[in-house]
């Protein structure tokens, strides 16, 4: 069985960023702090903690987190209904949550801030590519996820949110200087491209699904998306990017579309645990109604349905 005094001691750490903060929060000493999370990691049998500044989890410690978050949702929710057992926390309750990059970039920070204000729960979001955040979901790691994958991760409530449409672009100097015969595959095969890290696979699937050529080209790595922006209106290279952090750039000429209406939409969909509902139901209510306003509409077969696993 699992001890959890133990347990709040690691997720105080993790939360507040320290163990002095941890044992502040906790109202004993950070030493007695140290020793309930080796106490821990001796149980386990795994490190829980690496301990920098700010101390970070390692996988295991991360999914002993998001388990302690859970039991904490479903105890906020039986206090709800039986008040009487309602007695000093911890603290906001804080829901760990994995969204791609350009999500968190492009449309995603209003729904948290209007959960946020409402709950008064915090978010710890986890950065991760769209193909790989619903791996965090089952590994246990957050509660929700923004993901491209359909299929219900078990325990879970799934919906799609629509798509996020992405367009290839450049600079105007970078398309002189790269394109000066149009958009060719020796050029391509020459022109630096922008890629966010080596699970980005959007450039790629651009030319594939376009042009039907590989993707051959030298690369750089902006691990950032706003990063990527600039390195693109700075003439650093190509690179696809989504549509409403690159409108206003096109719009002003800033930007140019590599091949004018070759868009790449990529659907996304909203997943969470069952457990502790009414608080995540509360955080998919806010991203649903941001992604309506934000992404294309999924398709009307399937725009009211929501899958279990």
């Amino acid at each position: 069985m699992l001890d959890y005094p133990l347990l709040a001691a690691l997720a105080a750490v993790i939360r507040e960023g320290g163990f002095e903060r941890a044992a502040a929060r906790l109202g004993v000493t950070p030493s007695a702090v140290s020793q309930r999370i080796r106490a821990l990691e001796e149980r386990v049998g795994a490190a829980l903690v690496v301990r920098s500044q700010p101390p970070v989890p390692t996988e295991a410690g991360a999914r002993l987190c998001a388990h302690v978050e859970r039991v904490r949702l479903l105890e906020g929710e039986l206090a709800a209904d039986l008040p009487a057992l309602a007695g000093p926390g911890p603290g906001a309750p804080a829901l760990p949550v994995a969204v791609n990059a350009d999500s968190l970039g492009s449309w995603f920070l209003p729904a948290a801030a209007r959960f946020s204000e409402a709950t008064g729960a915090l978010l710890h979001l986890l950065l991760d590519d769209e193909e790989h955040t619903a791996a965090r979901l089952r590994s246990g790691e957050v509660l929700a996820a923004v993901t491209a994958d359909p299929a219900a991760v078990p325990g879970c409530r799934t919906r799609p949110l629509g798509a996020l449409r992405y367009v290839a672009c450049a600079s105007p100097a970078f398309m002189a200087r790269h394109f000066p015969q149009g958009v060719t595959a020796a050029a391509l095969a020459r022109a630096p491209v922008l890629q966010f890290d080596r699970k980005d696979g959007l450039q790629a699937r651009w030319l594939r699904r376009h042009l039907d050529l590989p993707l051959v080209a030298p690369t750089h790595q902006v691990p950032s998306t706003q990063g990527f922006l600039d390195a693109s209106l700075l003439g650093l290279g190509w690179a696809l990017h989504p549509l409403p952090l690159a409108a206003a750039p096109l719009a002003a000429g800033h930007l140019v579309e590599l091949l004018p209406g070759a868009a790449l939409e990529v659907p996304l969909h909203w997943q969470h645990a069952r457990l502790g509902a009414r608080l995540l139901e509360a955080l998919t209510r806010e991203v649903a109604a941001e992604a309506r306003r934000s992404l294309i509409a999924p398709d009307a077969g399937i725009a009211g349905l929501a899958g279990e696993g």
